[in-house]
């Protein structure tokens, strides 16, 4: 049994259930453990009532871990969420003695093949973290980190321990968004750990945390049946900066990070994890009475029709409405099988 946690408000409800739908397809027997950062998400998690997915109540972390409260006086909502990512996989080690090993993972993965080689990867190390990596082109980020707080392996034992306390610690006195003094949220505290620690481990699987930001890095390829990365199964991408600006319509954050995207990238990487936001949002509607009236719209939309003139009806409607649209640079995305991005509209 893997023991993985996240994280997440009722806002991000559907990327974490995409996360958990990923686990049920590649993974062997797991836990997904949810701290609910509000009472929606706490609810809705509840009355849904799926295996493996174990809602934690915010409140319960608290009682657990006095200090948390301390800081949540002195830090805006995010950097709050960042405060608590080192209590969580400590409080689940407390609360479940059969949980040997802990894994983190951000909300916004997903996974595309079985996380085993990574585990196999950590052996019998205490700590497994992963590298942004970074491109030559967006070097100067290294100053929010290193490696990247989206996965995350702790085992229990002395080292594991030592290190998940002592980032928990650091996090209580200081985790802000911004970058002070070497240090940057709960991230930069990561730099040092393979000297700081012993025990921890690197993963340098080239499918692990494919990311907007390290894309440039790596050779993408389909087999007919399987996402590759440099000759390797694609095992979980981190999608960070996604955004739905439309009913239809998603922003991919690629501009940010200077990306340029392969057709193999949108059909084969981001195409596939849209439709399954989708999905888990037309599953939602209805079987869950907790969700805000706001939050309850947006997972009841009409995602009826289908056709390339729907698509191209949309284009339109875009730049009626003088909204820019750079070639590529945003994905349309329909409930069926007609979806297409702004490249094949030329």
């Amino acid at each position: 049994m893997q023991h993985f946690c996240t994280y997440f408000d009722i806002n991000y409800l559907s990327r974490g259930l995409a996360l958990y739908t990923s686990l049920r397809e590649h993974s062997g027997p797991f836990a997904l453990h949810v701290l609910c950062m509000d009472e929606a998400a706490f609810t809705s998690i509840s009355e849904l009532g799926l295996p493996g997915l174990i809602p934690i109540a915010l409140s319960d972390l608290e009682r657990a871990d006095p200090g948390l409260l301390e800081a949540k006086s002195n830090r805006s909502r995010i950097e709050y969420y960042f405060t608590c990512t080192a209590a969580l996989p400590l409080y689940i080690m407390r609360q479940r003695q059969d949980a040997k090993l802990v894994t983190y993972l951000d909300a916004d993965l997903f996974f595309f093949a079985s996380p085993d080689p990574l585990f196999d990867e950590l052996g019998t190390g205490s700590v497994a973290i992963v590298g942004h990596r970074f491109p030559p082109s967006l070097k100067d980020r290294e100053k929010y980190g290193l490696y990247n707080v989206g996965w995350l392996s702790f085992r229990r034992d002395s080292y594991g321990l030592a290190c998940l306390e002592w980032w928990r610690a650091r996090c209580i006195e200081w985790c802000y968004d911004r970058v002070e003094e070497g240090r940057f949220a709960d991230q930069k505290y990561l730099d040092d750990w393979p000297t700081r620690f012993p025990g921890v481990v690197t993963l340098s699987h080239p499918g692990a945390n494919l990311a907007p930001w390290n894309i440039e890095n790596h050779s993408l390829s389909f087999d007919s049946s399987r996402m590759m990365v440099d000759g390797k199964p694609l095992i979980f991408f981190h999608f960070h900066g996604l955004k739905q600006i439309g009913r239809w319509l998603y922003d991919p954050g690629w501009k940010e990070y200077g990306v340029n995207p392969s057709r193999t990238l949108h059909k084969w990487i981001y195409l596939p994890y849209i439709r399954v936001l989708r999905q888990v949002g037309r599953s939602i509607r209805g079987r869950t009475r907790s969700l805000p009236a706001g939050v309850r719209r947006i997972y009841s939309e009409d995602t009826s029709g289908s056709g390339l003139g729907r698509i191209r009806s949309c284009v339109r409607q875009l730049r009626d409405k003088a909204t820019e649209i750079s070639r590529g640079s945003l994905i349309l995305c329909f409930a069926d099988r007609s979806d297409a991005t702004i490249n094949d509209l030329a």
